[in-house]
């Protein structure tokens, strides 16, 4: 691979690129492999750094968590095979944290020595570092498109509760046609679409729709926080 072959960041909208690579859970074909779920696809640094294992034990257990809600992870460092395998075994049989112990990580973590799949997904930012990945995270819905995409920097752990209410957040605005405001979490008021005619929006203003307007273009409805649940999760 020519060192300058240039490669256009994915962006929100995109279909995620498509990849075959070697993992530590055996080869995937991705996104193919995971048509019909959600899929959280994350970079980490190295193996065998404190920050990356955090995380790492982190995810693993929450991936039950995760996986109620209709969606698969999938990891990825520009480590080798190997080093993936004798990293996640220390995990389970060493390291104790936060009160988490005999960790498992069950899900694929991607073997990318070559750098391949890191510079399609614009994982690599030659300002933090040209050699490992930043703390990417791409959030696939289950047509293979890209919906959200959050970059942290080598130094910063990734925050779990919020990737977990932003998959939550994104099921809830594809289900029930609505936007969700700053802070959201299931059982918060959502947004209602703007009104789409005068007619509309003097109704809102007079009360006239069961939903309470702060003024015209800016309206919020109840949604039950059962209901959000029942929709997203699988029970």
């Amino acid at each position: 691979m020519c060192e300058n072959t240039s490669y256009a960041m994915p962006r929100i909208g995109d279909k995620a690129p498509e990849f075959k690579a070697v993992t530590t859970q055996g080869e995937i074909n991705f996104p193919s492999d995971y048509s019909g779920s959600w899929v959280i696809l994350f970079s980490h640094p190295a193996d065998f750094t404190p920050v990356c294992t955090s995380e790492f034990m982190t995810f693993a257990s929450m991936e039950k968590q995760f996986n109620e809600a209709n969606c698969k992870l999938v990891g990825l460092s520009v480590d080798g095979l190997y080093s993936h395998i004798a990293w996640l075994r220390t995990i389970k049989e060493k390291i104790e944290y936060k009160g988490m112990k005999n960790v498992e990580v069950n899900f694929p973590l991607i073997e990318d020595i070559t750098m391949e799949v890191a510079r399609t997904y614009g994982m690599l930012q030659p300002g933090e570092s040209s050699t490992k990945a930043v703390r990417a995270v791409f959030f696939i819905d289950p047509k293979g498109i890209i919906r959200t995409i959050i970059y942290y920097p080598l130094s910063l752990g990734r925050n779990f509760d919020e990737l977990y209410r932003v998959l939550i957040g994104l099921q809830t605005a594809d289900a029930f046609s609505v936007a969700l405001p700053a802070d959201w979490r299931p059982g918060d008021d959502v947004i209602v679409p703007p009104a789409g005619s005068c007619g509309v929006a003097k109704n809102r203003m007079e009360g006239k729709e069961d939903m309470k307007c702060y003024d015209w273009f800016f309206c919020t409805k109840k949604l039950d926080k059962e209901k959000v649940l029942k929709t997203v999760l699988k029970k």
